[in-house]
């Protein structure tokens, strides 16, 4: 995997991954997020990205989820996530036990920014259901 950052003008950055993807980085929030708030994001779509197939190999009729994610920063730098709080938002009939254990899978053992972020932060989670 490779990827680079070519400075732009001001606090913005562009950023491109060897798959040919593009996306924009912006330390002052104007025209895209910035590094941090893209790892937090991959955090949530990584998870995401699992949960789903967990849920679709089980058979479970989801129709929709989201996960968002609430973080605090270390105070001093390299100001790194300490805390970190998940929020599965999942939509249909789906069995408590089997989206508990498929947001459990994920964390432990197929999220892969999980397990990085887990090195110096606390990831902490809940389940809502909204039943279609």
């Amino acid at each position: 995997m490779i990827a680079k950052t070519e400075w732009q003008h001001d606090q913005i950055y562009a950023a491109t991954s060897d798959s040919g993807h593009t996306l924009t980085f912006d330390v002052a929030r104007v025209e895209g997020p910035t590094p941090m708030e893209c790892v937090l994001m991959s955090l949530c779509a990584c998870t995401s990205v699992d949960v789903i197939s967990i849920l679709t190999k089980k058979r479970e009729p989801f129709t929709a989820l989201t996960v968002s994610a609430k973080a605090e920063k270390a105070k001093e730098s390299p100001s790194v996530f300490t805390d970190i709080e998940l929020l599965y938002r999942v939509t249909g009939k789906v069995s408590h036990k089997s989206m508990e254990d498929a947001v459990r899978l994920s964390k432990e053992k197929y999220c892969s920014v999980s397990a990085m972020l887990e090195k110096t932060a606390k990831i902490t989670f809940t389940v809502e259901y909204a039943d279609a």
